[in-house]
């Protein structure tokens, strides 16, 4: 009788190598070799047998432990040799050549979680800052009341499916082992629908909309998401609804912007407000308030109202409005203004050139 070959040897791997390297050696040995593949060649065929054992003992904690400490004559004693059964042949099989073969290791009816929907919602600019209760209408799939999600007719119990006995399954025979199908006769359910519900065309479930009344928080923004838990499309077979996510867009406003949780606002004033100072009305997003404007105020100045800006998700705590004043210069001017500017600009050093006296004779005057 042939000496047996080293396990680790015949998978090309140290004796060291962990899971991932095991299952990816005999991987490409096993698609190397396959029957399949290889139809008539019986050394590829043993070759095949051959690493699937050996990977069949490296995989199981025990078997490799034991083979470590004794090799093979840990698995000689009672004699039979080995076989493709048990725990661990059919599901590692199942496991590597699943999407190869068309395997399939569930059975019955199989829940699927209702998909997740997306609302994209407009909302006013205050009711962005200060939360807002809407209502919105959603076109979503639920769950048939015709049939309770069975999808037959009154609600009657599926029938068992004659092709595979209700286990969701087709098993033949592949060479020296057994390989697992799913029924395409019932998809993989187990039963089937002989007489389906009319309302749902035996689906379970039906396009409906529903209005959904939902709490805008103080202090979203554009981008913001609001998940509603179980919202979204109806499960299947018991399954959970999915979720369905709102996801917010602020409108612009005319006076107002917004910078993280700053509001800006800006606020025209005359030259004489902003040379002499004044006290001036500034609009907020709860009313007008007071504001002082100190003497010789720049145009583009930022002046900073505490709290009046937006409140922060997280927190109590509310951003500021930063009020940016933009000086006002008059387009047109009576003639006695005209000369008090004049007198003015020359009281503080400015030379005033007149009306006839143009930008570009006076470049030609500084260049000649």
């Amino acid at each position: 009788m042939a000496q047996k070959r080293d396990y680790y040897e015949i998978l090309g791997v140290s004796r060291s190598a962990g899971d991932e390297d095991l299952k990816r050696a005999y991987r490409k040995l096993a698609m190397q070799h396959h029957p399949d593949r290889n139809p008539g060649d019986h050394a590829a065929e043993e070759r095949f047998k051959e690493a699937s054992e050996a990977y069949q003992i490296l995989s199981d904690p025990e078997r490799r432990a034991q083979y470590d400490r004794f090799g093979h004559a840990a698995f000689q004693q009672g004699g039979g040799g080995f076989e493709f059964s048990g725990a661990g042949f059919e599901d590692i099989f199942s496991d590597i050549f699943g999407d190869f073969f068309g395997t399939a290791r569930g059975r019955g009816r199989r829940a699927r979680r209702g998909e997740d929907l997306r609302y994209d919602l407009d909302i006013k600019f205050e009711e962005a800052i200060f939360g807002a209760e809407k209502t919105i209408n959603v076109p979503r799939l639920v769950t048939c009341d015709t049939c309770n999600g069975k999808g037959t007719k009154g609600g009657a119990s599926r029938d068992t499916c004659a092709a595979c006995r209700g286990t969701g399954q087709m098993r033949f025979q592949q060479g020296f082992f057994t390989i697992a199908k799913t029924c395409g006769h019932c998809n993989g359910q187990g039963t089937v629908i002989k007489d389906p519900c009319r309302t749902c065309s035996g689906n379970g479930v039906t396009q409906r909309t529903q209005a959904l009344s939902i709490k805008i928080p103080p202090g979203v923004d554009t981008g913001a998401r609001l998940k509603l838990r179980e919202e979204g499309e109806a499960g299947r077979n018991g399954a959970p609804s999915g979720d369905l996510y709102v996801v917010i867009n602020v409108e612009e406003h005319p006076l107002f912007a917004r910078q993280e949780n700053d509001i800006i606002c800006e606020v025209p004033i005359s030259f004489p407000q902003a040379a002499l100072g004044a006290e001036i009305d500034v609009p907020t997003l709860e009313g007008k308030v007071k504001m002082k404007i100190p003497h010789g105020t720049q145009s583009g100045g930022v002046f900073r109202l505490k709290g009046k800006g937006a409140p922060d998700l997280r927190s109590a705590h509310r951003g500021d409005q930063l009020v940016r004043v933009i000086v006002e210069i008059p387009r047109k001017l009576t003639g006695r203004q005209r000369e008090l500017l004049e007198e003015f600009a020359r009281n503080g050093g400015e030379e005033v050139s007149p009306l006839s006296k143009g930008f570009f004779d006076k470049v030609k005057e500084m260049f000649g």
